[in-house]
């Protein structure tokens, strides 16, 4: 896979960089190419570099001692993860980053990216900006989870994933294909995959949405914007 330098202005972080910076940071890079189901990192791995995608998709995941798992987000195309080493020498993963198809980044040494951060503001501006959208999105989970219905939060989950993933389908601006299973729905709504299995069976019956194996086709996204925003009978 050949990389231009320019490519990494794609990523939110490294928008303001200057071409030199570009240029210094692909040439630290690890291209690493792992296949479905396989892992980047593991939850409690030392923190010893950080990841930019460049291809395919991903998911991070924290477990407890019980084996239960939470699916965190979701990575796309261009989106950094596993920085946490770069802001806390010595630090360890939190979660473990996951592929769900075919994916490659580009790992770097979060202590080169630490050194960056001394001399170069936009860096620290743009960290700080992931950060935060990334605590905004925890907030409103654990709010999600405190104090909203299953269904609505399915519901919730679902269309925050589809903002994140989806692909409307070719001559249908309705429809919207989301490549994740059952599983994966249910590790980012918190709840089990029984639960979600019955609630997609239902909103099938209602013509909401297609379950299938490994996607949901979401055939109506106003009704369940509707039942999100709590205006289901």
């Amino acid at each position: 896979m050949h990389l231009n330098p320019a490519d990494l202005r794609r990523v939110s972080v490294f928008r303001e960089a200057t071409d030199e910076d570009l240029q210094l940071f692909l040439s630290q890079a690890i291209l690493r190419t792992v296949e479905e189901g396989e892992f980047f990192f593991l939850q409690g791995d030392p923190a010893v570099f950080f990841y930019i995608l460049v291809s395919g998709r991903a998911k991070l995941l924290q477990s407890n001692a019980a084996g239960h798992q939470v699916n965190l987000r979701t990575i796309n195309e261009w989106q950094m993860f596993g920085a946490l080493g770069a802001v806390k020498p010595g630090a360890v993963y939190p979660a473990t980053a996951q592929a769900l198809e075919p994916s490659t980044a580009l790992a770097i040494e979060s202590a080169f990216l630490h050194e960056a951060l001394k001399t170069r503001p936009y860096l620290n501006f743009g960290l700080m900006q992931l950060m935060t959208g990334y605590i905004q999105e925890m907030q409103e989970r654990y709010r999600e989870l405190a104090t909203e219905r299953v269904e609505r939060r399915i519901a919730l989950t679902v269309l925050r994933l589809a903002s994140q993933v989806g692909k409307r389908l070719a001559g249908d601006e309705m429809m919207i294909e989301l490549p994740l299973s059952r599983q994966d729905v249910a590790e980012a709504s918190g709840t089990t995959m029984f639960t979600v299995s019955r609630v997609l069976a239902e909103w099938e019956r209602r013509g909401l949405v297609e379950a299938g194996r490994e996607r949901v086709l979401i055939r109506n996204p106003h009704g369940l914007v509707q039942i999100a925003e709590g205006l289901n009978p």
